[in-house]
């Protein structure tokens, strides 16, 4: 078959599992860096930022380096589960989540800055908590921002190769993915299975994509209701 559908499955997994991980983990440092008034903040959203100008090729090495069995993480997870975990699943999970970070926290940053602080003081005297205000006001008037975080990340992480050539190698139905198994096709000049297996990933995301940012484009307006604490 032209297609490497293990290869495909397993690309979709990591994405999805990255995603979800991702909306757990973006929610509240994007929260942090939207309304934090620390005079060094810029540093943290620096470092959220960093793998977008980082070569995937130096994020996979030193994420590498950190899941070796060299480095305490690498043996403590080495001596709890007698493997390491380079050139593994959960040792791809973690360098993605690190390589899409930013592509799910800045959307969901700029979303939660845009909400009028108007609605949260309001909120505040009702008295609402910091927690139901959060999610009563802040999360329906940025879903849609949310919503493009998590497909993003999505996107972003079926596309990865440097990073998953660096850390996971290339182990059929364990690390290989669609870009690397595109790379082993072309390497072996299979140009037609190649094309096949990139055209394929072309589509899919540019569907998810337009997807998206048709349902953001015709979302209508949501009607906030502030509601103070349960009784």
């Amino acid at each position: 078959m032209l297609i490497d559908w293990q290869a495909f499955r397993l690309t979709v997994e990591l994405a999805v599992v990255v995603s979800a991980i991702l909306l757990v983990i973006g929610l509240p440092l994007a929260y942090w860096i939207a309304f934090s008034r620390w005079r060094w903040k810029f540093l943290v959203e620096a470092l959220v930022a960093l793998p977008i100008v980082l070569p995937p090729t130096v994020l996979g090495f030193y994420v590498l380096v950190a899941l070796g069995s060299r480095s305490p993480l690498g043996r403590w997870w080495q001596s709890l589960t007698g493997h390491t975990l380079a050139f593994t699943f959960t040792g791809l999970v973690i360098g993605s989540i690190l390589y899409s970070l930013p592509f799910a926290v800045q959307p969901f940053a700029a979303s939660f800055s845009s909400v009028d602080r108007k609605l949260l003081a309001a909120s505040s005297t009702l008295g609402a908590s910091p927690l139901r205000t959060f999610l009563r006001v802040v999360i329906p008037l940025s879903m849609p921002g949310l919503v493009t975080g998590v497909v993003l990340a999505f996107a972003h992480t079926m596309g990865e190769f440097g990073v998953v050539l660096m850390i996971g190698g290339n182990i059929p139905g364990v690390t290989r993915t669609v870009s690397i198994s595109i790379y082993d096709q072309v390497q072996a000049s299979d140009y037609a299975a190649a094309n096949a297996m990139a055209l394929s990933l072309l589509v899919f995301c540019f569907t998810v994509l337009s997807v998206v940012y048709a349902m953001n484009r015709r979302a209508p307006n949501q009607k906030l209701r502030i509601v103070g604490p349960d009784k």
